[in-house]
């Protein structure tokens, strides 16, 4: 199975979430708090909801609430692919 990317991290949040205008996916997203772009927590399950349709990765509720930006979720699935 292909790497989970942050590429493939931004396809998702869009489906689940929709787009806020005022914030760039398309930028440096790595680091920066999925509150701070306004993604709460619903959009946040969500997003590990769609991860475990679409990559067969179990991502439990109080995990994604604990994964604070797109690269802790990024380390998180590529971690569960290799377990």
């Amino acid at each position: 199975m292909k790497d989970f990317t942050l590429d493939d991290l931004r396809g998702l949040m869009r489906a689940s979430a929709g787009v806020d205008e005022a914030v760039d996916l398309d930028g440096d997203i790595a680091d920066v708090p999925f509150t701070e772009m306004n993604y709460d927590s619903l959009a946040v399950l969500e997003l590990a909801g769609r991860i475990e349709r679409d990559w067969e990765i179990v991502v439990p509720d109080d995990v994604i609430m604990e994964l604070k930006t797109p690269a802790e979720v990024l380390g998180y699935v590529n971690r569960q692919k290799v377990a």
